[in-house]
């Protein structure tokens, strides 16, 4: 079966349990619509082709994280312009490298919104990153895709949040960890940036006020620090019952190899991440994160049939030995919304793409099951627990019911 097979294959599953096949595919197979009718508002939309953003950290301390989303984003992409493209024109793009540096973002953003004119942007990784372009894309009415599981606490008319927020992604995982491994003590463990502390945050609240728990230490460091020798020290001596970690980027690589290096496995350190996907393994070495556990609404072991598809699409694209994380899949998903909003509303125009996204449903078809666009532009979606083996994959061994979003949640 080849891509083009595939990717037919799986969105005609994707739309039949909601809008049908039919509804989707229309545009690509009807006459092309004007331009002065899909796009009044300045974007770079021709009668052939619409110009969208990529906007990641091609290198830094990031970019081990960020790659399977630049990947996603292209694949999705290369099947839609398979597929017809969107309201009849093929999708160019442009990418950006915000170098994992915040300012570098707010400057791309605006490079792409202001000089490409782009329909919209797929992108960031960090709430850094994510923080520094708001302000760009709500005073430039653009519109961004932003796939990564993060703290919640924020919600924009420019935004569409493809990963989890923090009450479907923490607070699962937590009451998890404490029915399942029987954990009462805590060490929490993060980089020293808003996401790590702001999760860390809600997590304290909830190991104290709902879980009866108390946390025992709670440490972060520096983007890109590798040297971790002193905190798992600080560990040895607490003795929690669970560590709860928000470590991102290539500190990982450091950070799982020094615990391995003290002897600190999972049967002597139940540890519990919050930011470790099959991306990040890829660094780490699978031999270094054996037996610890995630919290993610995704993983590529997920036994579903468009799952299955999905991967299969990705590996033929990508090589044999390409692995897909949760915010890859995220990613993936951004380029799908948009099509299917794009072509609800028939524009490009961003205020009727915001409009036309609400309730949008998939009752199975995505790679991660079920999903709906929110009001409040994030998920509805399961979260899972996965346990790394000796594979580098992660064998699923809990899963929630859906949950929905809910990005301030009272008390936290």
């Amino acid at each position: 079966m080849n891509l083009h097979t595939l990717s037919r294959s799986w969105l005609a599953g994707l739309t039949a349990v909601t809008l049908g096949a039919s509804a989707l595919f229309g545009t690509a197979h009807a006459a092309t619509p004007p331009t002065d009718e899909v796009m009044t508002t300045g974007l770079a939309v021709t009668d052939d082709t619409v110009k969208v953003g990529i906007l990641h950290s091609l290198t830094g301390t990031m970019a081990i994280s960020e790659t399977g989303s630049i990947q996603a984003e292209k694949l999705a992409i290369k099947q839609i312009n398979e597929q017809g493209g969107i309201l009849g024109r093929q999708i160019e793009y442009t990418v950006e490298d915000g170098a994992s540096d915040w300012p570098t973002f707010a400057e791309k953003a605006r490079k792409l919104l202001q000089g490409d004119k782009v329909a919209t942007v797929f992108g960031c990784w960090t709430s850094a990153s994510r923080k520094a372009v708001l302000p760009v894309f709500e005073q430039n009415n653009g519109l961004l895709y932003y796939p990564t599981f993060y703290e919640g606490l924020e919600q924009s008319k420019n935004v569409f949040y493809t990963g989890q927020e923090a009450t479907q992604q923490i607070l699962a995982a937590l009451n998890w960890a404490n029915e399942e491994l029987g954990a009462k003590s805590f060490y929490l463990v993060g980089s020293d940036y808003i996401w790590p502390r702001t999760s860390m945050k809600i997590a304290r609240t909830h190991i104290e006020k709902h879980l009866g728990g108390r946390v025992v230490g709670e440490d972060y460091y520096p983007l890109g620090n590798t040297q971790f020798g002193s905190l798992i020290n600080k560990i040895k001596l607490k003795r929690p019952d669970l560590v709860f970690a928000a470590v991102v980027g290539g500190s990982n690589v450091a950070w799982f190899k020094q615990l391995k290096a003290a002897g600190m496995t999972a049967d002597r350190m139940p540890m519990l991440t919050i930011s470790v996907t099959e991306d990040e393994v890829l660094g780490i070495g699978k031999q270094n994160v054996e037996g610890f556990y995630s919290s993610m609404k995704y993983f590529q072991s997920l036994d579903i049939p468009s799952n299955k598809e999905f991967v299969a699409a990705f590996k033929k694209e990508y090589g044999d030995d390409a692995v897909i994380g949760d915010v890859t899949e995220s990613a993936y998903l951004g380029p799908w919304l948009w099509k299917r909003a794009v072509e609800k509303a028939g524009s490009f125009d961003v205020d009727k793409v915001v409009a036309a996204s609400d309730n949008m449903e998939w009752k199975e078809g995505m790679p991660h099951g079920y999903t709906k666009v929110d009001p409040n532009h994030h998920l509805w979606m399961r979260t899972r627990i996965g346990q790394w083996g000796s594979d580098g994959q992660a064998k699923v061994v809990w899963e929630s019911d859906v949950i929905e979003p809910n990005p301030f949640p009272e008390g936290y």
